[in-house]
Parts: structure tokens; C-alpha cells; sequence
């Protein structure tokens, strides 16, 4: 069934006004025309989204009834098959707006999903909770031993069956009407939470008339801070904030009071009282997360959320990440100790600070490994590592192409569009590229489909790239760190999942699989950047091409395992906080975000001074407004699978087409098709093991 993820349920009435100015006028009224029925943004306009987003909920709500009060004995194609077939209005509309609103909102779009979220919210719990379509469905699913099914239908009759169980359709009425009304109220607070929360990152950003302040910043990146003041309308200078707790620029400024402003500026972004203070909505959403659990008939809303998940209980989850604290705090603090010696002898008088800790980490790691961040940066031209870094290791894995397209429309002046060709010239994909930040884009970097691809609806991938890196101001060259070029790589392995998708039924399709396998083909393909191979054809200064010289790049790849022990610890402390919100049970009081923050990081003994959480809960928009609440392990746990994985790969013999074609077949373009872990042991010959983990972060000889 095609729902979206926050898709909801079709109220009374709802063809009155709303339905009747949709028409052949406006641009979803059809199936693009456009190759691979790319969204026509040239045509759409802000005031055609609300529309079609009607319409295609009304549509729907006909097709799914036509399914519910069909007189024929349910069968698994009069049922199933035929609830995939439906929402494919609703499915355009959303996939559309979720790109844009992403990555290009506006106050228009902004209030559009205020006013939609408790709707589509509602939308998906009348198709999930209504009793009669649950009957056959159920129907089906009893009788599938006997059907004869092959296994990709079986997979999608289970997915659909124990998908309606999820979603409550075992509840009595009194109970599902109770449920509804948590799911709109956790849909509202979401949606807040996530409009506040851009608007507090765009007023957090630290400003500054005094030039002098951002001593230490390179020209350029000043230059940037410039023109962000001014697309602001503000003297001075603007450092914007990213979505972290950290900030790339602390690393370079000189200046101590301007890093702990700015530090100071991000770790209370959405914690100034007012309207963008979110700190209040994280304890309601974990009270209503907590109560919607129970009454699902779950412990705490993360035994509900990893039901259907690799890890398949809290319990393993939890148990997973505790084992992973020892070495990491240990390595942190080892690392913590060369900080402190490095401002000591510097007679710094202070002891090391969160601010302290990339500034002076760069000083430790420039000394150790001799590497100078601006001298590195020359080499990473952000076009040639799309088309000789990221485009070339997927051309050699699996022989794909990239053609370049300015004839398809975009949302936003900076998107770049891609056609994609597999190694027989056949055309496989759209990909859409957006890297650079703007005010009115979320944080983060993410993939996202326009269109996912559908053997029953005849469909093909078109996917999406989004980053926030800085960009240059006019006349400078577009140069990135390599933090940003693992992003790119990080980001398109998702891209791939995507595209390779080779799937019968959209349910199933590409990225549609539980969010602790979802990390693990991006991650495993940021193993490429430093491939030596893929590294020695990007890593060209962009006013020579002359290769970076060898020595530099082996500093550059020794030094990835440096830091190590802050970057787990970290991304440790973000994942069990997320894990503390969503395992408390539903007779806990409302809880206080900082006192449970404090509370929930010194249970696990990763309450370290100088080691914030890369998230804190007031700014964690991956669990408080995206799709990773109970979830953020799996970062993590992919983390694990995809370090196995290319452990694999340098046993027999790394890049090479015949590898990424058997991983292409065997993993990428399956999807959710089959048991994901037997499908990634049948593909790598056993179970994942944690060592290639911990020795890949430096924490294991």
C-alpha cells in the first residue's frame, strides 16, 4: 500500500471547498510528463500542494473503500496487490512537497504542514484502522501457506499484514479511537517541533560587526560569513549554525570568548524561552509516545518502534551500545588528556572546555599527523569530487554513468540534475544534487525519492541529494573539508539503494527497510572516499590538477582514526539519550528536558564536561521530528554491518565490478524483500561480527 510515512486519514466534509479547484490546471492532476515522471517544478506553485494533497487523500479513501466493500472473497490480488495500487495522487503530491519544504521552504509552505499534519495523520489511521479492510487482509494472510505465493508476494503479504497489526488494527473501537487522537497530537507536536526548530538554528547563528573576532578563519569562509550578513540584511558577519552540537568553525577560530559564544549559541538554540523553544514538546512527545505504546499493548513506545527492526528489542539495542561505551570514553579521554597537556604547555590556565575541544584537537592533530586542514582543502573542489570521486567508485563497482541535464526544472538554483545509465547505456535513474546550506533549508544531509521505483506501477527512481556545506562566496572557488566529502559519499550510498532498486511492489522498494539497515549502504559506501584508487582520481588541487602529494594524503588517512574516541562518545551519548526518551513508560510523569538529559547521560557514564552528545534533546530533530525516535542506534548498528562489509570487500579484492555487481544483486537492489538478515549474511557468508568496527575507528589493534 502506497501510504506515506506521515500520511493520514481523509476528515468529513473534505471535498468542500478544498477539492473543487483541483483540476487539469494543476500540475499533479496527471503523471508528470517528464522523463521518469520527474516533479514539473516549474509549474508548481505553493498554492498547489494543498489541493492535490486533498484531492489525493479523498482518491485514495474511494480506492481504499472500493478494496474494504468489495462483495469477492478476499484474494491476495483483489486485496493486497490492489492496495499497493493506491494513494499514487497522494504519493506524488507528498514526495514533491517533502523535497521542497526540506530543503526550500517558506511561512506559505511552513503553515501548509501545520495545517496538513493532523490530516494526514488522520488519513492513515482510517486506512489502518478500518475493520473491514483489516478482515480481508487478515484473510489473506491466514491462508498464505496455501497460495502458492513466490517470495517477494510472500514478503508483501506479511509486510502488509503486520504492518496493520503495528498500527493498531487489533484494537477494540474505543481504543483505536484513542489512538487516533494520539497519532494526530504526536503528528502536531512533530511538526511543530520541527518549525520551531528551523527558525531557532536560523536565529541562533552567531553575529559579530568585529571582524577581529573571526581570527583564525580562513579568507574565504570570512567572506562566506560576509554575504550570509548581508542575504540577512545585518552588519557585520554571520557564522550560521549547522544542525549539530558541535560547529565546524570552532576548529579554526583563534579567538576563545568567540568560540564559546558560538558553542554557547548552538547548545541553546531552541532553549531562549519564546517561540522557538521546543523543550516543552520533547516531554509531550515522549508522554504521548509512552501512552500511544501501552495502548498498543507495549512496555515503552522503543518495544513498539523495533518490533519490525533488525535489532528487534530495545533490549538488544541497548545492550549493543552499552558494550561499545567502555572503549570510547576510555579513547575520549586519553584523547581529552592530550588536550589538556597541549594548553598547558601553551599556558593556556584553563581547563579544556566543549568549545576548547576542536580548536585545540586540530592543534594536536595538525602536530601529530602534521596535516593543515586549509592546506587540504585546495584538493576538494566540490564538482570534481562528484564526478571523479563519488560518480567514478560507483562507475567501477557497478559500471553506472552520469549525464548531466539542464532541461529538467528544479525546486531551488543551486539543484543540480543527473541522468543515470547502467553499464549497457539502458537509463536507470534521475538524481537530483542540492549541497549548499541556505537559511530556509533544515540541517543535516539526507536522500529522498521524488519517485521510487515499481515494477507493478512501472515506475523508475528518481532520487535526491541534500547537504547544508558552506558556500563560497561569489568569485571563490567551491572547496570543501573532508568531513564534507564523506557526507557526499555517505549520501549518495543512499542514492544507490535507491536507484538499484529492483523491487515488484513500491512498499518494498529501495530504501523501505527498517531504519537500522537503511545507514548501512551510505555508510559502507563513505568507504570509498579514502579507497586509494577512487582517493588518488578527486583529490587534484583545483588550480593545477596536480594529485595531492602521497605524503599528505597518508597523513590524511592515518589521521582518520584520530579523535576517534570523541566521535563515538558523542554519537553514543545522542543514541542512548534517544533510547532513555523512548523507554519510559507510560505512567512516568512529564519529564524536564534538561534534569532527564542530565539524568539519562550520567546512567551511562557518558555525562562527560568536555563530550556533549552530538544532539541534545532540544535540537534532536532526527527522533523529535524525523523518522528516527527509538532509532538513532542504528547509525550505529549499520555502522557495524557496513565495517564487516567492506572488511569483505578488501578480502576479495576490494573494487572491482565483480564485487559491486554480486553486492548490487544481492543487497542493494532488493530492498525489503526478503529477511534483511538473512540477506546480508547469505551475502557476506555469516553473521556480522563489532571488530571490524572498533579496529576501523582505531579503538582495536
Amino acid at each position: 500500500m502506497s501510504v506515506v510515512l506521515a500520511a493520514g486519514a481523509m476528515a468529513v466534509g473534505m471535498a468542500q471547498g478544498q477539492t473543487a479547484v483541483f483540476g487539469p490546471a494543476n500540475p499533479f492532476y496527471e503523471k508528470s510528463s517528464l522523463p521518469f515522471e520527474a516533479p514539473p517544478f516549474d509549474r508548481i506553485k505553493d498554492a498547489d500542494y494543498e489541493p492535490a494533497l486533498m484531492a489525493g487523500m479523498e482518491a485514495q479513501t474511494k480506492e481504499v473503500r472500493a478494496i474494504a466493500d468489495n462483495a469477492v472473497p478476499a484474494t491476495f490480488e483483489n486485496t493486497v496487490v490492489a492496495l499497493e495500487k493506491t494513494g499514487l495522487l497522494l504519493d506524488r503530491v507528498q514526495a514533491a512537497l517533502g523535497g521542497v519544504t526540506g530543503a526550500y521552504t517558506n511561512p506559505t509552505l511552513e503553515q501548509l504542514q501545520a495545517k496538513m499534519a493532523p490530516k494526514m495523520s488522520a488519513h492513515e489511521d482510517a486506512i489502518y484502522l478500518d475493520a473491514k479492510l483489516f478482515k480481508r487482509v487478515e484473510a489473506v494472510y491466514e491462508k498464505r501457506a496455501g497460495l502458492g505465493l513466490d517470495a517477494e508476494s510472500l514478503r508483501l503479504l506479511e509486510h502488509t499484514y503486520d504492518g496493520f497489526v503495528h498500527s493498531g488494527a487489533k484494537l477494540n473501537d474505543a481504543d483505536k479511537a484513542k489512538l487516533k487522537a494520539m497519532n494526530e497530537e504526536e503528528s502536531k507536536l512533530s511538526n511543530t517541533f520541527g518549525r520551531r526548530l528551523l527558525a531557532a538554528t536560523k536565529a541562533g547563528a552567531y553575529t559579530t560587526t568585529d571582524k577581529a573576532a573571526l581570527a583564525g578563519l580562513p579568507e574565504a569562509q570570512i567572506a562566506a560569513a560576509a554575504a550570509a550578513a548581508k542575504a540577512r540584511g545585518v552588519e557585520g558577519y554571520v557564522l550560521p549554525l549547522q544542525n549539530t552540537t558541535q560547529q565546524p568553525v570552532l576548529s579554526g577560530l583563534n579567538v576563545r570568548a568567540t568560540r564559546e559564544a558560538v558553542f554557547h549559541d548552538s547548545w541553546t538554540r531552541a532553549e531562549k524561552g519564546g517561540d522557538n523553544d521546543t523543550r516543552m514538546i520533547v516531554s509531550e512527545l515522549a508522554q504521548i509516545r509512552a501512552q500511544k505504546a501501552k495502548l498498543l499493548g507495549y512496555p515503552t513506545y522503543a518495544a513498539w518502534k523495533l518490533e519490525n527492526q533488525m535489532a528487534k528489542t530495545p533490549e538488544a539495542a541497548i545492550h549493543f551500545m552499552d558494550a561499545l561505551v567502555p572503549a570510547a570514553v576510555a579513547e575520549a579521554k586519553a584523547e581529552q588528556r592530550d588536550i589538556q597537556e597541549l594548553i598547558d604547555t601553551q599556558k593556556g590556565g584553563f581547563t579544556v572546555q566543549p568549545w576548547d575541544w576542536e580548536f585545540y584537537s586540530e592543534q594536536v592533530r595538525k602536530a601529530r599527523y602534521d596535516i593543515d586542514p586549509e592546506a587540504v582543502r585546495p584538493y576538494f573542489e566540490i564538482d570534481n569530487v562528484l564526478q571523479n570521486g563519488v560518480f567514478y567508485a560507483a562507475n567501477k563497482l557497478y559500471g553506472v554513468t552520469f549525464q548531466e541535464r539542464h532541461d529538467l526544472p528544479v525546486y531551488a538554483p543551486d539543484v543540480r540534475v543527473f541522468e543515470v545509465f547502467n553499464a549497457d547505456h539502458s537509463h536507470l535513474a534521475i538524481f537530483y544534487c542540492d549541497y549548499w546550506k541556505r537559511d530556509n533549508k533544515r540541517g543535516g544531509a539526507w536522500m529522498g525519492s521524488f519517485v521510487r521505483q515499481s515494477r507493478l506501477l512501472g515506475e523508475m527512481p528518481v532520487v535526491y541529494n541534500v547537504a547544508n556545506f558552506t558556500k563560497p562566496a561569489d568569485g571563490q572557488p567551491a572547496l570543501i573539508t573532508f568531513d564534507d566529502v564523506t557526507t557526499m559519499f555517505h549520501e549518495f550510498g543512499h542514492a544507490l539503494h535507491g536507484m538499484f532498486a529492483a523491487a515488484q511492489y513500491p512498499s518494498l522498494s529501495g530504501t523501505s527497510v527498517p531504519r537500522d539497515f537503511v545507514e548501512f549502504p551510505s555508510q559502507f559506501n563513505e568507504h570509498w572516499s579514502t579507497y586509494p584508487d577512487v582517493f588518488q582520481h578527486y583529490a587534484k588541487d583545483y588550480k593545477t590538477g596536480a594529485p595531492m602529494p602521497e605524503e599528505l594524503a597518508a597523513k590524511l588517512k592515518r589521521a582518520a582514526t584520530f579523535n576517534q574516541g570523541y566521535a563515538l562518545t558523542e554519537l553514543l551519548a545522542a543514541a542512548e539519550l534517544d533510547m532513555q526518551w523512548h523507554t519510559l513508560g507510560a505512567g512516568m510523569p512529564a519529564q524536564e528536558a534538561d534534569a532527564f538529559e542530565k539524568a539519562a547521560l550520567e546512567k551511562k557514564s557518558l555525562a562527560l564536561e568536555a563530550v556533549p552528545p552530538r544532539y541534545r534533546s532540544t535540537y534532536f530533530s532526527h527522533v523529535f521530528a524525523g523518522g528516527y525516535a527509538a532509532g538513532y542506534y542504528a547509525y550505529l548498528w549499520s555502522e557495524m554491518l557496513d565495517d564487516a562489509a567492506y572488511h569483505w570487500f578488501e578480502e576479495n579484492g576490494g573494487l572491482t565490478r565483480a564485487n559491486g555487481d554480486r553486492f548490487r544483486k544481492m543487497v542493494l537492489s532488493r530492498g525489503n524483500t526478503e529477511d534483511l538478515a538473512k540477506m546480508y549474511d547469505t551475502w557476506l557468508g555469516g553473521e556480522p561480527k563489532i571488530e571490524p568496527m572498533l579496529k576501523q575507528r582505531g579503538l582495536k589493534q
